[in-house]
């Protein structure tokens, strides 16, 4: 999105619409205790080595603007060190290419040197450093940053079940990470405006619908739905006495005096990003075996008009699709292409001004379960791409699909298979 702080309403003209894509990009540094393996995306898919050609797929497909994460834990390798060519080059080759990242900062994992990852007493402190760095670099050339992708589900792996560091396990360890989750938000939007007031911020969360499969789980599925909303909502300073999830927080301990700090700092939101998948994204919450368990069905196309009405009524604020896919077959991947974009369209015609959509990943990713696991990566390949991940004599080839060129043709068209949105008022 071609567009600075000054320019932000431009999103809002019924003819605005962009079509980005993205490649995966989780970094978990720290290694398995069961495995030692560590997960790192960028080097699992060989990106490292074939960043060049890869971030010119991106120009095949006619894009002016990606999401793009760069790795903190390489750029600062130890407290007070920098090197900046793991952002220098790649960023700089988008925009050689005319392609404006979305930058996207921090992706689950932090350099391991943050003993206690998000629970280290100043890790807002080094997100915002290392947020303002990067700010610094690219004033007037950047404008767009997601200050951390996914704060939900990086409180859910990282506090709730254990799996990343800090490993904490359970609601309290969720709502402690969350909190430091959303205190480096906070400072990391503070700093970055402080160098370049003209940055444009995608804040970037994933999104369910909860349900409840008998009426005794109605509550429990009412509040899990509302947890979708939490880090959007304590950034915003929106958990005060009267917020649904006030009394259920401290109950787990959360103190008064911390959700006081989000309202004293509360920041505007500039657009919103909610990443769905048909996969993941409908959610059932059942009883079986004496426990609570969540059943995930595949979705049809209208969460997208049901989402985007949930999120369009809460935060009145400009909203884009920044990770959608569906896996498996080419078939299969196309028809939700097709149907989800077919969705886009009734939102925008109901004039909630829903102005991206981004196809995440570019190419396949490798599962999470690679970090677990003791098979060969190739065997956690997941094709959910537009590109398929093949292996091959020299590697992980990058074999285009129908998708590709069915895309570039969405992207060459600008609005047009996505009609106008004229503007709830």
């Amino acid at each position: 999105m071609h567009i600075n702080r000054d320019q932000l309403a431009t999103v809002l003209e019924p003819q605005f619409f962009a079509w980005l894509a993205g490649i995966e990009d989780t970094f978990i540094t720290a290694p398995s205790p069961k495995t030692g393996r560590t997960l790192d995306e960028y080097e699992l898919t060989e990106h490292y080595e074939r960043w060049q050609t890869d971030i010119d797929l991106f120009s095949k497909l006619g894009v002016k603007s990606v999401r793009y994460g760069i790795p903190w834990h390489l750029i600062n390798p130890a407290r007070g060190e920098w090197n900046f060519q793991h952002a220098d080059e790649p960023l700089g080759r988008l925009l050689d290419l005319g392609i404006q990242p979305i930058v996207d900062l921090v992706h689950y994992g932090l350099p391991p040197w943050i003993e206690g990852a998000y629970l280290h007493p100043d890790f807002p402190e080094f997100m915002a450093e290392y947020s303002a760095r990067i700010a610094d670099r690219f004033k007037g050339r950047i404008h767009t940053y997601t200050p951390l992708n996914e704060p939900r589900v990086t409180a859910w792996y990282c506090g709730k079940l254990g799996w990343w560091p800090p490993a904490r396990r359970g609601w309290r360890g969720f709502l402690e990470v969350m909190l430091g989750v959303c205190r480096g938000i906070v400072r990391s939007v503070e700093a970055m405006r402080s160098v370049d007031p003209q940055i444009v911020f995608a804040h970037v969360d994933a999104t369910d619908l909860f349900e409840a499969a008998t009426s005794d789980l109605q509550e429990e599925a009412e509040r899990r739905q509302e947890l979708v909303f939490l880090a959007l909502d304590l950034i915003t300073g929106k958990v005060r006495r009267e917020h649904s999830l006030y009394s259920w927080l401290l109950k787990h301990r959360v103190i008064e005096s911390d959700l006081q700090w989000f309202v004293d700092h509360a920041i505007e939101l500039d657009t919103v990003g909610i990443n769905l998948y048909p996969l993941f994204s409908e959610k059932r919450l059942v009883r079986s075996g004496g426990r609570l368990r969540v059943q995930m069905r595949y979705a049809q196309a209208d969460i997208i008009d049901r989402l985007s009405e949930l999120y369009w009524n809460r935060y009145q604020r400009p909203l884009f699709i920044s990770e959608t896919a569906s896996e498996g077959a080419v078939s299969r991947r196309r028809a939700w292409l097709e149907d989800s974009v077919v969705a886009v369209r009734r939102v925008r015609e109901r004039g909630i001004p829903l102005m991206g959509y981004t196809w995440w990943p570019l190419f396949a990713l490798i599962t999470w379960g690679y970090r677990e696991g003791r098979k060969a990566p190739s065997e956690y390949i997941k094709q959910m791409g537009l590109w398929d991940l093949v292996p091959g004599a020299t590697g992980l080839e990058r074999v285009p699909t129908e998708l590709v060129a069915r895309f570039s043709e969405l992207v060459a068209g600008g609005n047009k298979e996505v009609g106008s949105c004229h503007r709830i008022r």
